[in-house]
């Protein structure tokens, strides 16, 4: 009996005669593939996904300061919005295309930040003796927004989306429940230490998005750090300023 060995490259060779059957060769990665894959396309996914998130924002705040007109034009509000799109789309439809938007903006903003930290962990393994006295407090709380933003985020879903959480929720009305959430000690400080956190991820990642997609140059870089100031104030401000009339009895 002939027992058969394996050659140098690990094939078994053939008793026909035959050369032996080659393997096809393995198929190059996608340019998309490459692009994630490098800290430039983490980057720059980070960035984008950052920019639709703002955009958002910056239509939700314009409809949570309608709670100062009143029940009625709020809550119509509230109705308007699962109505988005129609005759075209049927009821909800918008605003669940919406949702998926922000979710997957969500998602790949939350993935990229932290494989970039991990990068950034493994290639500096020994952190710096002494801090770098330019890095601002935002900063250096960048990744601790993060997570303070994201367990917000399942918060404020329970309490004003599906009202797991909202003690006194009246379900088709907003203004009610928008009064019942902050109407409340733990509501307040829930949101409003969330919103401060917003104000200082914006604060920092709108210039470090400017500059990721080539917008920042040493002309622009003041201009884009006093955009990205005003705009984290007003935001915040412009959040805030619900509870605050909630509590102060400007909205009841």
């Amino acid at each position: 009996m002939v027992l058969a060995t394996r050659t140098r490259t690990g094939r078994t060779p053939r008793t026909d005669g035959r050369p032996p059957a080659r393997r096809p060769p393995a198929r190059p990665p996608s340019v998309a593939r490459l692009f994630w894959r490098s800290t430039l396309g983490k980057k720059t996914v980070m960035a984008a996904s950052g920019l639709i998130m703002l955009a958002y924002l910056m239509a939700h705040v314009m409809g949570n300061l309608k709670v100062f007109f009143g029940p009625e034009e709020f809550n119509a509000y509230g109705h308007w919005l699962r109505e988005m799109g129609a005759p075209v789309l049927h009821r909800e439809w918008g605003l669940w295309l919406v949702r998926i938007l922000l979710l997957s903006a969500v998602v790949a903003h939350a993935v990229s930040a932290y494989q970039l930290s991990r990068r950034d962990i493994r290639a500096r393994p020994i952190a710096y003796v002494h801090k770098r006295p330019r890095a601002s407090y935002a900063t250096r709380t960048m990744r601790w927004g993060g997570v303070i933003l994201g367990l917000f985020i399942v918060w404020h879903l329970l309490d004003l989306t599906t009202l797991t959480v909202n003690e006194n929720a009246q379900p088709g009305h907003p203004y009610e429940n928008v009064v019942a959430t902050f109407s409340t000690w733990y509501g307040n400080v829930i949101y409003i230490t969330a919103m401060l956190a917003l104000g200082l991820h914006i604060r920092h990642g709108l210039f470090s998005a400017a500059q990721t997609l080539g917008v920042g140059s040493a002309a622009r870089d003041r201009a884009l750090k006093t955009v990205a100031n005003l705009l984290a104030l007003a935001l915040t401000a412009g959040f805030i300023a619900v509870p605050v009339a909630v509590l102060t009895g400007v909205v009841s």
